[in-house]
């Protein structure tokens, strides 16, 4: 454990504005979102704008297509918040919805893995696909407010974090180490607020 903290403080890190300008409204838009508050979305714009340059010049092509599935979701979900503020609340969905969205996901997967291995030169295809693919459903979840989008996330943080960390984006990969955090707290904030709502 001593050999791997060692060997982790000797890496140079990867610093750049563009990507330091990304990580803070990434990081603010997961904060408000979590308050559930409609800000979220103009922050998560600025973000996946320049994500999108990121990820592409980093050859992580399931992500720009995840980045600019994101800019368009977050035009929706500021849209749909904002109007259905009084009446779109934290829910829930059924065991049976979640199986059928992890074998959908893996299906998904595994197709694009195959794609962009055989037909680019996109680096990481398999795992890129899985974040990518989950990704697209935990964020329609986050539009919907049902609650276990956190927890999806948190699982494609935590493989986002070495995904990142491989194509030396380090600053992004410590923003995924944030909000796997961040996802946890947002999990137990909507679902104390959906245990009140329910009482």
């Amino acid at each position: 454990m001593l050999d791997l903290l060692q060997s982790f403080l000797l890496i140079e890190f990867n610093w750049s504005i563009l990507e330091t300008v990304a990580v803070i409204f990434s990081l603010l838009y997961v904060f408000l979102a979590a308050q559930q508050n409609n800000l979220c979305w103009p922050a998560a714009l600025i973000s996946v704008s320049i994500y999108i340059y990121i990820c592409f010049d980093a050859k992580l092509y399931a992500e720009t297509a995840l980045q600019i599935f994101y800019f368009i979701m977050a035009i929706y979900g500021f849209y749909s918040w904002r109007k259905n503020n009084s009446e779109l609340q934290i829910s829930t969905w059924s065991i049976g919805k979640h199986l059928y969205i992890i074998l959908l996901g893996t299906i998904l997967t595994f197709f694009l893995g195959f794609l962009f291995t055989n037909f680019t030169d996109a680096e990481m295809p398999l795992i890129d696909s899985f974040t990518t693919v989950f990704s697209v459903f935990a964020t329609y979840m986050v539009v919907k407010k049902i609650l276990s989008n956190w927890l999806y996330f948190i699982v494609i943080d935590i493989i986002s974090i070495y995904m990142y960390f491989s194509r030396d984006l380090h600053l992004t990969s410590l923003l995924f180490l944030l909000y796997t955090f961040i996802a946890l707290a947002g999990f137990i904030k909507w679902n104390r607020l959906s245990i009140k709502l329910n009482d």
